[in-house]
């Protein structure tokens, strides 16, 4: 077989790889023989390994010249996240091994040249990395040139472990501590509950065993609850103590808090025997699940969303603060816009002349093609001051869709005001208990963002709402005036939003980005020449 000529350039390579991937994908597996089977899963096996080395050296380059700020985004794995649509996993990975390639060259070449598979590299650079920095390289020669020669991975780790005690230096005391070991993640699942894995130094495992302990001792004979039980309500014991003593440093400004989502089903005494309001009730719970798990994939912001029976423990000794939101119905916006439409002259018969169904207008009641009144199809005369009939010109700029958005927003501001019907509705459902004053939502000019603004933006934004896409919790961020205050701009809840530190000091108040809300809630941004433009999302699909 006649090896394929090689590309002459980028844009060929990624061409003639797309295509080959494309044909395996699409070839029916079941029909090859077992032999052809196995060539293609040990081929596939070395591109892999081909693609990690390619990955991290193109992603390496692409660090150093800053080229994810092109793009409103503040790191590589940021970029990785939202412009090639990888989980926060995958993206870590590959800036892994954009840091692996540059600390064992070695070990990425013979990944290049698919002498080696990705696991057995990752194994390798593990290894390797624990030792001198002096050392390194030549341990990575020896280990790699090991694999080529076919040495299984348990006499690879076998060799590393004598390479390390000979590398150690003679005397103790001129060992270094390294801490580069240490890890601890904490992942959400799609109930919102927490997944925590950690790789602790010993003194903090010392430390973390001391506090567990003291705290997840058993509440008398009555407690069955397990040892891993017991250590998982220590530790929530130890964190709430933490909390509420006010030790912890300021985030974003402000004090840390825990925050819990709970929905006003579970706030109110609901009537059960209505079957309308039990199914109205149940289609809220489908969304609130689904605004829970669209949560969960962000990861913990210091929130919690909560349902039932954990609902009502938690709202028993909190500091409740109702909040109302409103959804949009587009078709009611489908009325709205005809109504703005006529009103401005471009309803039907309006915008265009309405046939007559006696053209030459010699019919009884006519006289001839020039007259006028109620039954005729010429124009009246307009009376002084009166706009002229017929279509009307446009503003500029004017199209359905923007009929559509400043419609949106200004029914949420018809409906928002401290008599509207938000606030009816919290006031009226929630009873006396929860039933207090309205925070005011907008107070003009101000020095600083006052807290029941700061908290209904949190509340609304969830996250840093840069177009682009940022995934930094709401409680991380800072509150940003979308028209500066210098400018004339409010502090209100409408000219406010969630930036994270980076795409609201570096890129808007350095880098001269422009970002602007939209009426139904998206956002764009622009940089300084305009030659990028990032959106947040499209508008919500018409019903029907």
């Amino acid at each position: 077989m006649t090896a394929p000529a090689p590309p002459a350039s980028t844009s060929e390579a990624l061409g003639m790889l797309t295509s080959a991937m494309s044909y395996l994908a699409a070839a029916d597996a079941t029909q090859m023989p077992a032999a052809e089977q196995a060539q293609c899963l040990a081929t596939l096996e070395r591109l892999d390994g081909m693609e990690t080395a390619a990955r991290a050296l193109i992603l390496t380059a692409f660090t150093s010249s800053l080229g994810y700020r092109e793009d409103g985004d503040y790191s590589p794995r940021s970029w990785l996240m939202h412009q090639t649509r990888v989980t926060l996993g995958t993206a870590n990975g590959h800036v892994g091994w954009s840091r692996r390639g540059r600390l064992h060259p070695r070990v990425l070449a013979a990944l290049a040249a698919g002498d080696l598979s990705e696991s057995y590299a990752r194994m390798i650079c593990g290894w390797t990395s624990r030792l001198p920095g002096n050392c390194q390289d030549d341990a990575d020669d020896i280990l790699v040139t090991a694999a080529q020669a076919g040495m299984k991975l348990p006499d690879l780790a076998a060799l590393a472990a004598e390479i390390q005690a000979r590398a150690r230096p003679d005397t103790p005391d001129q060992d270094e501590p390294r801490f580069e070991d240490r890890t601890a993640k904490l992942e959400t699942t799609f109930g919102g509950a927490g997944v925590l894995t950690a790789d602790l130094t010993p003194e903090c495992a010392a430390v973390v065993t001391a506090v567990l302990d003291a705290l997840s001792a058993p509440r008398g004979a009555e407690d069955d609850r397990t040892h891993g039980q017991r250590y998982h309500d220590g530790l929530e014991e130890a964190c709430r103590r933490l909390v509420a003593a006010g030790l912890l440093p300021e985030r974003a400004g402000q004090p840390v808090r825990v925050t819990a989502y709970i929905h006003l089903a579970d706030l109110i005494d609901l009537d059960t025997g209505s079957k309308l309001q039990k199914e109205w009730t149940d289609r809220i719970r489908g969304q609130w699940a689904a605004a829970r798990a669209a949560a969960s994939l962000r990861g913990s912001d210091g929130s919690a969303w909560l349902d039932g029976k954990a609902a009502e423990g938690f709202a028993c000794g909190a500091a409740l603060t109702p909040v109302v939101f409103g959804t949009v119905n587009p078709g009611v916006i489908e009325d709205l816009v005809r109504f703005c439409l006529e009103l401005a002259g471009h309803g039907p018969g309006r915008c265009t002349p309405t046939p007559h169904p006696d053209p030459d207008h010699t019919g009884p009641d006519h006289t001839g093609p020039d007259h006028t009144g109620p039954d005729h199809t010429g124009p009246a005369p307009a009376g002084p001051g009166e706009p002229l009939p017929g279509p009307q010109p446009l503003p500029p700029g004017l199209s359905r869709e923007s009929l559509e958005q400043h419609i949106i927003g200004a029914a949420v501001k018809l409906l928002s005001g401290p008599d509207g019907l938000a606030s009816f509705l919290r006031r009226r459902e929630l009873g006396a208990r929860l039933g207090g004053p309205s925070q005011p939502l907008d107070i003009g000019y101000s020095d600083n963002v006052p807290a029941g603004i700061r908290n209904a933006v949190k509340a609304r934004d969830r996250h840093c709402q840069w177009a682009g896409g940022c995934d930094q919790p709401a409680s991380a961020c800072e509150v940003h005036h979308l028209r500066h205050k210098g400018h004339g701009g409010e502090t209100s809840l409408d000219n406010c939003l969630t930036l994270c530190f980076f795409h609201h000091a570096v890129l808007i108040h350095r880098m001269g980005w422009t970002l602007v809300r939209n009426p139904d809630g998206t956002t764009t941004a622009w940089n300084r020449n305009r030659t990028k433009v990032l959106r947040s999302h499209s508008p919500p699909a018409r019903a029907g």
